[in-house]
């Protein structure tokens, strides 16, 4: 079994959420990225090692540590802020 690490941002932007549709549609993602880590778009240059998928307007970013056999969710970001 993968083990979960949440980064301080990810879990800053949880809690400032209000919307419980964006929140289930994040769950949804969190789930399929547990089952499948490497389902995420692989970053290239600053981002590097991290992966990201696209949850409208959003992108959710972590990094899958195949070593370690963790995945740790860095933050959601707009795809504007870049």
């Amino acid at each position: 079994m993968v083990e979960v690490i949440y980064d301080e941002r990810f879990k800053r932007f949880i809690s400032k959420m209000k919307d419980n549709l964006f929140l289930e549609r994040i769950k949804k993602q969190i789930k399929k990225i547990i089952e499948n880590p490497e389902i995420g778009k692989p970053m290239k240059n600053i981002r590097k090692g991290t992966r990201e998928v696209y949850i409208t307007p959003f992108r959710l970013s972590y990094a899958y540590h195949k070593n370690d056999n963790t995945i740790e969710f860095l933050e959601i970001y707009h795809k504007d802020e870049q």
